[in-house]
């Protein structure tokens, strides 16, 4: 369980769009859906909200070229992994968790974009970063038909806190290099031209 000195960490840092302030996170893991957006700065573009109020959130390039983190996380089978272990290949990282209903609005979004894109070689890595693991990650993927995603999980939030948005979801790109490209903060449909337009980009380097 992260210590309530380490969830002050978290600061709101977004004005109202669709996504999760993590620091109103329940204990229960009941439903949240709360969240912020500060004025876009350097490198940063907001987009969606137009058509469907469950996708909207905004592109953060700033932290572009900044290799991947090597924080090891569980895999479905109670195993560890880290992001090293899928190099050579663009990853795509979603921070979510089951409480989170933006987060679960994007997931069929990201199941879709994983079952056409994952031939190709892009690995898509929907991490949880529920308190309670694999004992609420496990669940939800038994409850949802989602076939082309694997229940990994962060229980100890290294990736939120490393990735330092205070939101959920939380996604970022990196090419087969392991160097970030660029994060969405926010839920975006992954089918959108956009979204498919940053994924080749990626898939590109």
């Amino acid at each position: 369980m992260v210590s309530s000195s380490r969830a002050l960490m978290m600061l709101l840092l977004l004005g109202p769009m669709a996504a999760c302030d993590r620091q109103s996170q329940p204990k229960e893991q009941a439903n949240a859906s709360a969240s912020g957006e500060a004025p876009a700065g350097s490198g940063e573009v907001t987009g969606g909200g137009s058509k469907d109020s469950a996708f909207s959130y905004r592109l953060d390039r700033s932290k572009a070229g900044t290799p991947a983190p090597d924080f090891a996380f569980l895999d479905p089978d109670g195993g560890h992994k880290t992001l090293q272990d899928f190099a050579g290949r663009p990853l795509l990282v979603n921070l979510w968790a089951t409480w989170c209903t933006p987060c679960v609005a994007e997931m069929p979004t990201l199941d879709r974009v994983a079952a056409a894109y994952g031939p190709k070689g892009l690995a898509v890595l929907t991490i949880s970063q529920d308190n309670q693991g694999m004992k609420v990650v496990k669940p939800f993927f038994e409850k949802h038909k989602l076939p082309h995603l694997k229940g990994w999980a962060d229980p100890e939030n290294q990736f939120g806190f490393d990735y330092a948005t205070g939101l959920l979801p939380t996604s970022v790109l990196y090419d087969a290099q392991g160097k970030e490209m660029v994060r969405v903060i926010g839920a975006m449909d992954w089918e959108s031209a956009e979204a498919k337009a940053l994924i080749q980009a990626a898939m590109a380097r």
